[in-house]
């Protein structure tokens, strides 16, 4: 067969293979025709690659034909793994025989992968000589051995195994336990606990790392069940750290009741690291039972272990761990009483919503402000009622910090209770604090505007700071309604709402109010409010509603105003978006200027990159409009050096 043949049918082959996985992982048997030929590539002298190609695809459809041409590969360092990966699939019994044929006549590299398939394979037959190599001076064949008959798993795999254990190298010992491993794991899912438990038990007197130790005492006493409890308690007073840590953490493993009685006797006897290790895990295991003693623990230990059980009450969500959260609170260490609160915000469930609605009653200022935080994070949207009636608290603290809460879980159903309070409000702080729950409360409705008209039919009546707030609340709504009002209050009698009106036309979102910031800009006698209105102008000129041709203007008119260094920065900054030839003119004329350089380079930049697409653009309409043979070459010129320009 040519090598071209070759190359042609594996092409077509690995199409078939690969668009057969795509539908459904489903991979329709290969035709005898296309196995021989795949395997006449084995056997010819083609490239290596096309043989690992070859490899693959047998992989997915080899057949009991494949096999010996693939097993006479098994010798080849730079092939081997590709034949290993080529017959692990298929299903035929004569693999594992061609798998165990090779033990006897290869070494190095070639036979550790061998090994490595044997086990993937579970080839029980394999187990007597795989027992041989685990005494082969070669580590890596040792290794590999022990691995394999681990995942063999059978009793005699095991037994195997555990002759060979009390006389393994150091070297080869993890990979003899790790095989062990494997093999009281797979036992134990069949139900042979008995044989796991040996397993597990004589790993358990070992001498070794600490990793298997570890892993032997998880293993006896999960294995056990409900048994293992007695060793459980064992190694709960352990001072092997390593062991006692294995127990407690098969204990988060073991769902029976008389774990968490193990955990909780053990508690009071231990050094602190010890105690939080188990309160974390009985936190885990969310057991209710453990509840009163870890309520002892939070009242009266070592810091740290206060603030574990603590933490470990949320964890375990249940009720009867309100009483004493919400007495930690008091507590007079901050850490202590931050813990406290956390821990209840994230406790479910009626009882502790009751227990911070109680907390709100208090005579306390301290207890409502902790208790206005609660609600916030507890999300208790049916407090709102409580939220309306705490705004008008007697203690300065607790108003703003309760209209904080409406704005965070109220929604439009709050507004009239809301400005009914900022006009009665005269402490600047609650006015304050009354605007941005307003303002978040509008924000959550489908139509914002729509509440506009109950804004304005108050500004009559207000006083001057109201006045502001409902004009910085019009602000955060907009519209032109809302604008309408905030435009007359720039020329109302007092100064104070003028400055108001000013500062909300100054941070207006869209182009409608750049008339007005223009006047102010050009004709306002104080310089400051010439600069903000300035600035604010320019800002509205990011607003991507506007065309082209008006941006421009509105460049235009604001480079004849700009004086400092910072307006010339924001008026380049937004002529970048301007993709206009005048833009780019402009943004120009300040590059020689050391201070606005570097922002005039990015305008050009930015601006050039608009020009060139919208040149090109318009060049493939021409050329798709056209058939004048003059103008067509035109246009492509044109478009070729767009695209040059561009860098395309």
């Amino acid at each position: 067969m040519s090598k071209s043949k070759m190359n042609y049918t594996l092409i077509i082959v690995l199409l078939l293979a690969c668009a057969m996985q795509s539908f459904g992982q489903t991979v329709v048997p290969a035709t005898k025709q296309q196995v021989d030929k795949l395997i006449a590539v084995l056997k010819s002298d083609a490239p290596h690659k096309e043989k690992a190609d070859a490899c693959r695809l047998l992989a997915l459809v080899g057949t009991k034909d494949a096999i010996a041409p693939l097993a006479a590969l098994l010798g080849n360092e730079k092939l081997s793994h590709m034949a290993r990966y080529g017959l692990e699939p298929i299903p035929d019994p004569a693999v594992d025989d061609a798998l165990r044929n090779a033990l006897g006549k290869l070494k190095g590299r070639p036979l550790v992968g061998v090994i490595g398939s044997i086990g993937v394979r579970r080839d029980v037959k394999a187990v007597r000589p795989l027992a041989k190599m685990l005494r082969s001076p070669d580590t890596q064949v040792a290794q590999a051995a022990a691995r394999a008959l681990g995942k063999i798993g059978n009793r005699p795999a095991a037994r195997v195994l555990q002759r060979a254990l009390p006389n393994v190298s150091a070297a080869n010992q993890l990979a003899l336990c790790e095989g062990l491993f494997r093999c009281a794991e797979a036992h134990a899912a069949k139900g042979r606990r008995d044989v796991a438990i040996e397993i597990y038990d004589q790993m358990r007197d070992l001498d070794a790392p600490h990793q298997v130790r570890a892993g032997a005492l998880r293993g006896a006493i999960l294995t056990r069940g409900k048994d293992g409890v007695a060793l459980l308690r064992e190694h709960l007073r352990s001072d092997d750290y390593i062991l006692f840590s294995a127990a407690v953490q098969a204990a988060q493993e073991l769902p029976i009741a008389e774990v968490t009685q193990a955990l909780t006797a053990e508690l009071n006897r231990l050094p602190a690291d010890n105690q939080i290790l188990i309160i974390q895990t009985l936190g885990k295991r969310a057991d209710a039972s453990a509840s009163p003693a870890l309520f002892a623990l939070a009242r009266n230990s070592e810091k740290s272990v206060r603030i574990a059980a603590i933490r470990s009450l949320a964890e375990i969500g249940h009720s009867s761990a309100v009483p004493v959260l919400a007495e930690l609170l008091n507590d007079a260490d901050s850490e202590i009483s931050q813990a406290a609160q956390e821990s209840l915000a994230a406790l479910p469930g009626r009882q502790a919503d009751a227990a911070v609605m109680a907390m709100l009653d208090s005579s306390q200022t301290s207890r409502r402000l902790t208790a206005l935080e609660l609600i916030g994070r507890r999300r208790m949207t049916a407090s709102i009622p409580a939220l309306l009636k705490a705004a008008e608290d007697a203690e300065a603290k607790v108003r703003p910090a309760a209209l904080k809460k409406v704005g965070e879980l109220g929604g439009p159903d709050q507004l009239p209770a809301l400005l009914d309070l900022l006009m009665h409000f005269k402490a600047s702080q609650d006015i304050d604090a009354a605007e941005r729950a307003l303002s978040a409360v509008c924000m959550k409705a489908d139509n914002p505007q729509s509440y506009t008209m109950k804004l304005t039919s108050l500004l009559v009546q207000a006083q001057p700071a109201q006045k502001n707030a409902l004009l910085h609340v019009l602000g955060v709504i907009g519209g032109t309604n809302a604008l309408k009002a905030v435009r007359s209050a720039a020329n109302d009698p007092n100064a104070q709402v003028r400055a108001a009106a000013i500062r909300v036309l100054c941070g207006w979102k869209t182009a409608d109010a750049a008339p007005d910031l223009l006047a102010l800009a050009k004709g306002s006698p104080n310089s400051s409010r010439n600069t903000a209105a300035l600035r604010g102008y320019i800002s509205l000129v990011r607003d991507k509603s506007l065309p082209t041709e008006q941006k421009l203007a509105m460049c235009k008119e604001a480079a004849v105003l700009v004086r400092r260094n910072e307006e010339k920065k924001l008026l380049l900054g937004v002529l970048g978006g301007v993709p206009a030839a005048e833009a780019l003119a402009m943004a120009m004329t300040y590059l020689n200027d050391p201070a606005t350089k570097n922002e005039a380079s990015f305008a050009a930049v930015a601006i050039s990159e608009k020009i060139v697409q919208q040149v090109a653009d318009a060049m493939q309409k021409v050329l798709g409009a056209t058939k004048n043979r003059n103008v067509t070459r035109r246009a492509r010129a044109v478009l070729n050096k767009a695209k040059k320009t561009a860098g395309k």
